[in-house]
């Protein structure tokens, strides 16, 4: 980072600081970009508490990391916080805030298909007509308002510093972006004004954003309505409206965050608390370490049956995650969508009796076939994650996203920041599958202010009611499976935090029938036994980022994984009150 963004970011951390505690203790963070993560510990080395840093590397992520930190989009955040109660009323330590974005009230469920109830090609992902409402900057102000320590306009400084005196422009980000330009020509019906905001990027040369600096100024200083009532609302107002986009300053000025219940399971002396609906990545990550857990025996004798028949171990676990995430992914195109329009049967997915019956079809060495997995029977994928641990033991889950890199190719004229093409997250069509393959079905189709199911898994692990881990990752529908894979990893495998973040990973989703994705890479034993038995195997080039801080019989230890740009740091925070 340069030194004198640097120097500035330290003094303007320093005003208006928190209280602080009087011990010394240790703090992490694993953040997607260098930027983020520097911020994050610094506010915490000032006083700052998760949520602070939450709050401050979120709008730092909405200037360096633009394909998917924002402000047009929206997310999830899981928290601890035992050490920040606001009330007495205020009894839970776990909460679940969710700023996904909505419909707006002018969709209807048939609006991307064309008079033949074809689905309309791209028209859900690139364009105007693709955003849902907005709710990163609504859920971030609630999230601060509930929790938050230190100032807000202290919170925000260092976005707008970086907005107005640049960044230094990654290699990812100049590839990403040029890729994005080639692929949104003639996929809008309107003119994209993408590549005049993002196509001279250069890798190492400073990026300067002047209309997003004072966007991120406005709301600094009138809060989280500005974006919502005031001069930024009407400028993304006039810009959907002059396009044939659907968002209304009506639209805007009604919604709201919203806290909700997150999913708690017990798994092995654990509490893992995740993401409830319109995610579905709490209850598919409690029943994939379930149905594994109620498998093990089996499991274990299968690899022992392998060994002695020269079997790779890892084609063996590869088949038998596979046989799991079928289940899984059937489940969550029937059952799952949004609690506040469809009542999902939460309690009756994650329980062991239901998933004794999902798992006594789970075939150990050969493979089921997709098209014969339905739901069970039940008795009446760019975005961006980070994880943050104070040293009072309070942590924040945080995934946020755009859908899409760069979402929808729509730039706010006036206000600098991009649009998220997430309504491509609803159930177009009952059996098509969306752009990450995800075939969906009536419990998420589209609805006027409805929020679309998500694969967004923020995740915290506690043990004795103990932070052990804060993980989650981008990566669209191989969100659940990765974070899945790092928790068993760290659990079941003994890796260390580095170990579990890099590890090779695998992903099926049902559809594409019998076919494996994996990354980085597979050993070519292991892909020689998948195909034979059936499977065909595709190298996908991206499966995640995950951040992870963990806390394990050596100490405290946060990674960013080797697939992406993250930086994580465990430090001490030596402050007085």
């Amino acid at each position: 980072m340069n030194k004198k963004l640097v120097s500035i970011m330290t003094l303007l951390l320093s005003l208006n600081a928190g209280l602080a505690w009087s011990k010394t203790d240790k703090a992490a963070v694993a953040m997607p970009d260098i930027y983020s993560a520097d911020i994050a510990k610094q506010v915490l080395k000032n006083g700052g508490n998760a949520v602070d840093a939450a709050v401050a590397s979120a709008f730092v992520l909405a200037v360096t990391y633009p394909e998917a930190g924002n402000l047009g989009g929206g997310g999830f955040m899981t928290l601890y916080t035992p050490n920040l109660q606001t009330s007495e009323k205020d009894t839970l330590a776990v909460h679940f805030l969710d700023y996904r974005e909505k419909a707006p009230k002018a969709a209807h469920r048939d609006m991307y298909l064309d008079d033949k109830k074809e689905v309309i090609p791209y028209r859900s992902l690139v364009g105007y007509q693709a955003s849902g409402v907005p709710g990163t900057v609504m859920g971030l102000w609630q999230a601060h308002q509930r929790f938050g320590s230190m100032s807000w306009q202290t919170l925000l400084q260092p976005a707008i510093q970086f907005a107005e005196q640049g960044f230094e422009v990654s290699d990812q980000l100049e590839n990403r972006a040029k890729w994005f330009s080639k692929w949104i020509v003639n996929k809008s019906s309107e003119p994209l004004n993408f590549t005049e905001y993002f196509s001279g990027l250069k890798t190492g040369q400073v990026f300067k954003q002047p209309e997003l600096a004072n966007t991120l100024k406005r709301i600094s200083t009138l809060g989280a309505q500005e974006f919502y009532t005031g001069k930024t609302a009407k400028l993304l107002v006039n810009k959907m409206q002059q396009n044939n986009g659907l968002i209304t300053l009506d639209d805007l000025a009604s919604y709201q965050a919203k806290w909700r219940d997150p999913i708690v399971g017990e798994w092995k002396g654990r509490k893992v608390v995740s993401a409830p609906p319109p995610s579905s990545g709490g209850i598919a990550i409690v029943q994939l370490l379930k149905m594994k857990e109620l498998l093990s025996e089996s499991f274990t004798a299968e690899l022992v049956k392998a060994k002695h028949s020269g079997i790779p171990e890892q084609a063996v676990k590869a088949h038998f995650y596979a046989e799991l995430e079928k289940r899984v992914y059937a489940d969550r195109a029937h059952y799952l969508g949004d609690s506040d329009f469809i009542e999902v049967p939460v309690a009756q997915l994650i329980s062991n009796d239901y998933l004794q019956q999902r798992v006594s079809q789970v075939l150990l060495d050969e493979i089921s076939d997709s098209e014969k997995i339905q739901p069970g029977k039940i008795e009446s994928p760019e975005t961006t994650h980070f994880s943050i641990l104070d040293a009072q033991g309070n942590a924040v889950s945080n995934t946020y996203t755009l859908n899409m890199p760069f979402g929808s190719g729509v730039v706010i004229d006036g206000a600098g920041f991009l649009m998220n093409d997430e309504m491509d997250d609803f159930s177009t069509k009952p059996g098509v599958a969306n752009v990450f393959g995800v075939v969906g079905g009536k419990a998420n189709e589209i609805a006027a202010e409805k929020r679309m199911l998500s694969s967004m898994s923020p995740t915290i692990v506690l043990k004795d009611n103990q932070v052990e881990m804060v993980v989650g990752t981008p990566g669209g529908s191989t969100i659940i499976t990765s974070v899945f894979q790092t928790i068993v990893n760290v659990v079941e495998e003994g890796m260390n935090a580095q170990q579990a973040v890099d590890a090779p990973r695998v992903h099926h989703q049902l559809l594409p029938k019998d076919q494996i994705a994996y990354n980085p890479e597979l050993p070519g034993l292991v892909k020689d036994e998948l195909q034979s038995m059936g499977y065909t195997l595709k190298k996908n080039n991206y499966m995640g980022d995950v951040q992870l801080i963990l806390k394990n019989e050596n100490g405290w230890q946060a990674a960013s994984d080797k697939r992406g740009e993250g930086v994580s740091y465990v430090f001490d925070t030596e402050l007085v009150k």
